[in-house]
């Protein structure tokens, strides 16, 4: 190798060894069992005493997932400004086969690569919520069954996501479930 050549590598090295100061690697993050004592990161409700899909999201380098008592406030979180550049992963559990009363904790999809579906009759922890699938087929099914639309992650806005939000004052969502 010329002398033009190791230059032009170390200076290549070096831009990239310095490129990568300050940074740590982040953990991977993988959806996690609900622990039975779980409480939701927005409102603060045990997770366990509700029906519907839950979410769990990574932020930061934190090792453990922040929980989430419904898919409509993980998805309501994920959508504010200063949230998205944190967030390493967020996952929803995949309600295909699933009992509504009692999710999966065995059955996760990556809430970005998920299959929605807005505006049917089941209620969650807080009344509506978005029934989450790994499996497009599995949400057309849930839809004809209840009712609803089927969306993906990019379509699902701030302005969706209130629309499915009981009015203030009237009431939060369904009686909580025995443990």
């Amino acid at each position: 190798m010329s002398r033009r050549g190791l230059a032009a590598t170390l200076a290549l090295a070096a831009a990239l060894a310095l490129g990568a100061c300050g940074r740590t690697q982040q953990p991977e993050s993988r959806p996690v069992a609900v622990p039975p004592d779980a409480t939701c990161h927005v409102c603060g409700m045990i997770l366990e005493r509700f029906p519907g899909p839950k979410g769990e999201a990574y932020v930061d380098a934190a090792q453990r997932p922040l929980f989430f008592c419904s898919t409509l406030e993980l998805l309501v979180w994920l959508r504010q400004p200063d949230v998205a550049a944190r967030v390493r992963g967020a996952w929803v559990h995949d309600m295909g086969g699933a009992a509504w009363e009692r999710p999966d904790d065995a059955r996760w999809v990556r809430a970005e690569e998920a299959w929605y579906v807005a505006g049917h009759a089941l209620p969650g922890a807080m009344g509506p919520t978005l029934a989450s699938f790994a499996r497009r087929a599995d949400a057309e099914r849930f839809a004809r069954e209840h009712g609803g639309e089927v969306l993906r992650y990019g379509q699902i806005t701030l302005e969706l996501l209130g629309s499915l939000r009981p009015p203030p004052g009237a009431g939060g969502g369904p009686p909580p479930t025995s443990p």
